[in-house]
């Protein structure tokens, strides 16, 4: 269910051949700003907010061994009346968005929310992710 969005218009900034380090680069910026939205469903309205959690800006790296780019997500829950199902996460450009769940090995879900999303209001769900480079190339 994950997909990736915005990635052609992204790789059309870079002139000539697109490498794992140029790519980086790109995703790097565009994602410095990024802020990742967690979704619910209350019965035909399946775009309820129940989290916006922003980038923690020192956990934006690129890990050139792994040739994957590492970072975390952080903010408050606004709401409890429903279960996490979906999630957005936007950088300027590029974009992922996908199912989630609070449960882990639930079928057809490609984003397990960590251990911080409790479901409770107020409490501070963290959210770490990490997307490979060659796969996008």
């Amino acid at each position: 269910m994950r997909q990736l969005h915005g990635l052609e218009n992204l790789r059309q900034q870079y002139p000539g051949r697109l490498n794992a380090q140029a790519l980086a680069g790109l995703l790097l910026t565009d994602l410095a700003s990024c802020h990742c939205t967690i979704y619910g469903c209350i019965g035909d309205d399946n775009q309820v907010v129940l989290a916006e959690l922003g980038l923690l800006t020192d956990s934006l790296a690129y890990e050139m061994f792994d040739q994957r780019i590492d970072f975390i997500v952080a903010g408050p829950i606004q709401r409890a009346d429903c279960v996490p199902l979906t999630y957005c996460l936007q950088g300027q450009v590029f974009s992922i968005t996908g199912r989630c769940s609070m449960i882990a090995r639930v079928c057809g879900v490609d984003l397990y929310l960590q251990r911080s999303y409790t479901g409770v209001v107020g409490d501070i769900a963290r959210q770490k992710f990490a997307i490979p480079i060659s796969p996008l190339l």
